[in-house]
């Protein structure tokens, strides 16, 4: 859809109401005037009901894990929220399960699913504005991230501390407390959601949108907080998002979200496989960690540094660190090189330089340093919030299971991000989000193109995380190292109780002690358990 459709969309009253701005109408931020009825009717989208005959439908059924593709008897592409509440109704009217898709990113088969009969695609729902009534930036749920930092930007000089993969979706993204490269500085993208537009289903099985807001006095105020980190497909559709910085204040819009920085340094050293040991494959395991452990406080200078250590198989040649720094910070420049100092001390092996450069904000988060795989891939991945640093234990399994010569494939490896700082300000139970005490978010992945090969790319990885956490049970336990999982990373293996023995439930290491209220807003807002998945919040019994 083209920016001009989005804008008149937007100002025929769509989007954010009367007192809202849209991206595009130049720098004097000109408030939204109200448009004819008859362009407005030309000017909205949709709905487009695809169903399996139609050219588009392959396209249409499937995200970006190609494991899975789906099969729904048709595919609603929404452009409001009115036809999002009537895709709904008339789904729940004719009894079929409903699944929604922003950006696709899923990691297991939610969407995708044999069950799943409709498809609600908010991705042309991609409306970036400023109302300036709530005095906070709508977002709709289909804009790619890409999409929000650029027009954020662009318009306003501001952004929010999201992911680094510009092609993942907001709806499902935001709602799943999701991080990247300014959370550290800035916290989690969730924590700056000051309302939501939800579509829920009552116990009469009506549909209707519900803007939930973050005020103390708003009776719908369980709903927001379950939208700031509770996941997705768990409550109703979420068509958008109003954001803003919970301490702002005043009616300027560049000032009621953080300024990225103008520009940052880039950098990738890699340390090569065949001249690592057991022993400096140990230490720098062992350094990065210590490295977090030691810069991770809510007020360190570092927290402007963010970085992901690769330790891929050993097929791929080499364990890759990549990292990114405000350009601005005091000496930048000098940070970034005694990180990477820090980081392979003691190794043995002199980290080979592949890039180290500066760049503009905007272009830096279009990097493939941080982004995600390419979406002709298939891929799972399992994940582990890191409150300290590496046991020996599990830099024994990584060792192991990285340097396996029965298994190895250069699509195999881990993703340790730099984690705490701002997040760890936050209470448990402020938002959903109750891991806030951690220094790294962990993920183990395989990434493979023949399904005829899933079963040894699922076998290795799961045999690796099982070995991994070893300690607690084959998965990340709630204790003084670890601190369960995190749910925009989905992992179904953990209701096996063949790779979670450990006794603790899947609800747990999600969620913690906020899973109770989880369930009470499930109870009150989805009460026919309309929206539902493996994954999903269950109804209180």
């Amino acid at each position: 859809m083209t920016s001009t459709v989005t804008r008149r969309r937007f100002v025929a009253g769509t989007a954010a109401g009367a007192g809202a701005v849209a991206l595009g109408t130049g720098a004097g931020l000109l408030a939204a005037q109200p448009a004819k009825a008859a362009e407005a009717a030309e000017a909205v989208f949709g709905p487009v009901t695809v169903g399996p005959s139609d050219v588009r439908y392959p396209d249409l059924v499937r995200g970006t894990n190609q494991r899975f593709v789906g099969s729904p008897d048709s595919v609603r592409v929404v452009g409001t929220t009115a036809q999002v509440v009537a895709a709904v109704q008339g789904a729940v009217n004719a009894g079929k399960r409903i699944a929604v898709r922003s950006g696709g990113h899923c990691y297991e088969d939610f969407v995708a699913n044999p069950a799943v009969k409709v498809v609600i695609d908010m991705s042309v729902m991609n409306c970036v504005s400023y109302d300036s009534s709530r005095r906070a930036f709508v977002v709709e749920a289909g804009a790619k991230l890409g999409q929000v930092y650029e027009r954020l930007f662009k318009g306003w000089g501001v952004t929010v501390p999201g992911g680094a993969c510009p092609t993942v979706g907001a709806g499902g993204h935001i709602q799943g407390g999701g991080y990247g490269a300014l959370s550290r500085k800035y916290g989690l993208i969730s924590d700056y959601v000051y309302a939501v537009e939800v579509v829920t289903v009552n116990a009469g099985g009506t549909a209707r949108a519900v803007v939930a807001t973050r005020e103390a006095s708003d009776p719908n105020r369980d709903l927001w907080w379950a939208h700031t980190g509770g996941g997705g497909g768990n409550f109703g559709v979420v068509t958008r998002y109003w954001l803003r910085t919970p301490d702002a204040t005043g009616s300027n819009p560049s000032q009621l979200l953080p300024q990225p920085p103008s520009e940052v340094w880039i950098s990738t050293v890699n340390w090569p496989w065949a001249q690592l040991t057991r022993d400096g494959f140990s230490r720098l395991m062992k350094n990065y960690g210590e490295w977090h452990e030691r810069f991770s406080g809510p007020t360190a200078p570092e927290l402007s540094l963010f970085s992901e250590l690769k330790p891929a198989h050993q097929a791929a040649g080499a364990v890759s660190l990549t990292t990114q720094v405000d350009a601005s910070a005091p000496n930048a420049e000098q940070m970034l090189q005694a990180f990477i100092d820090y980081v392979g001390a003691g190794t043995g092996v002199t980290a080979q330089v592949a890039e180290h450069r500066k760049v503009s904000w905007l272009h830096a988060t279009q990097w493939s340093g941080f982004t995600g795989p390419d979406p002709l891939f298939r891929f799972k991945g399992k994940p582990a919030y890191q409150r300290k640093n590496f046991t020996d234990s599990q830099i024994g399994a990584m060792y192991r299971h990285l340097t396996r010569t029965d298994y190895a494939h250069p699509g195999a490896l881990m993703l340790i991000s730099a984690y705490g700082g701002k997040v760890n300000t936050v209470a448990p139970d402020a938002t959903a989000v109750a891991q806030r005490d951690s220094i790294l978010k962990v993920q183990a992945a395989a990434l493979w193109t023949d399904p005829a090969d899933d079963g040894k790319h699922l076998t290795w990885l799961r045999e690796f995380f099982r070995d991994l956490y070893g300690e607690t049970g084959g998965v990340p336990g709630l204790n003084g190292v670890t601190d369960g999982m995190f749910i925009n990373y989905a992992d179904v293996d953990v209701k096996d109780p063949a790779w979670n023995p450990s006794g603790t439930p899947w609800q747990r290491l999600y969620y913690k002690d906020n899973y109770p209220a989880l369930q009470q807003v499930k109870a009150k807002w989805d009460p026919r358990n309309v929206f539902r998945h493996a994954l999903s919040i269950e109804l209180p019994v």
